[in-house]
């Protein structure tokens, strides 16, 4: 079946599904195939984690450590996937060799912003989901853009793409945060509701955009890791 036949058919079977029937329906569908959760172990990444660790403490989830994230995040990382029992985590890092020779010094970002994550986020994903059919992501309407009008399934190049938490809102995540007893990130308290790279993230004012941190000053939005035909997305908020 082609598969944007697949994420429409999937689209229809759970248009008034929640997220953990979803989570449930993807992490065993043989039509879909193999499955990873990507995720940032960011400010709401919890969530997903915690679903996932639920339904499949086994089920692959990969953590892509850019080498330029907060120290507050690794261990944050580390933390979170031990209190979870998560058993196949992934933790992957940018090929040594292109790093050794496009940024030697780690100040590529001061340079090219989109060089710098092509070469530590984009290109690193792209390898560890070769093996993956499709994979699952914590992206959401609510963060505007490209994204306001998200579906649950969607293809993306080759492979499918579920977004369980599509339309959960911001207080649908902090209720689900309560009521489960889950470890905020520790840099949220300190004014970061969005927690990318350290270069390239910055505190929040009371009255700003959430992601008005993230590449402050600058017109790109998107890190690269998601796509819309074909190219990567410069719109929307990233996850």
């Amino acid at each position: 079946m082609p598969l944007k036949e697949l994420a429409e058919r999937r689209n229809i079977l759970h248009r008034k599904s929640d997220a953990q029937t979803v989570l449930r329906h993807v992490l065993s569908d043989v039509q879909i195939g193999k499955i990873a959760l990507v995720s940032s172990f960011g400010a709401e990444s919890v969530v997903l984690l915690h679903m996932v660790a639920e339904i499949d403490k086994n089920a692959p989830v990969i953590f892509l450590d850019t080498e330029m994230l907060f120290p507050e995040t690794l261990t944050y990382q580390r933390e979170v996937a031990a209190s979870l029992g998560l058993t196949d985590l992934r933790v992957i890092t940018p090929n040594r060799n292109d790093v050794l020779t496009e940024d030697v010094d780690g100040i590529l970002h001061l340079a090219d912003t989109d060089a710098c994550c092509d070469l530590r986020k984009t290109r690193p994903l792209n390898a560890a989901l070769q093996e993956f059919d499709g994979w699952i992501t914590g992206r959401k309407q609510f963060q505007g853009g490209q994204r306001a009008q998200l579906p649950l399934f969607e293809k993306d190049e080759r492979k499918i793409k579920i977004n369980p938490l599509a339309k959960w809102t911001t207080d649908d995540l902090k209720s689900y945060m309560d009521a489960h007893d889950l470890p905020r990130h520790p840099l949220v308290s300190k004014g970061y509701p969005s927690v990318g790279c350290m270069p390239c993230t910055t505190r929040v004012g009371d009255h700003e955009d959430p992601r008005a941190g993230r590449w402050r000053n600058s017109e790109k939005t998107e890190c690269g890791i998601h796509f819309t035909d074909g190219k990567a997305t410069r719109e929307g908020k990233a996850a």
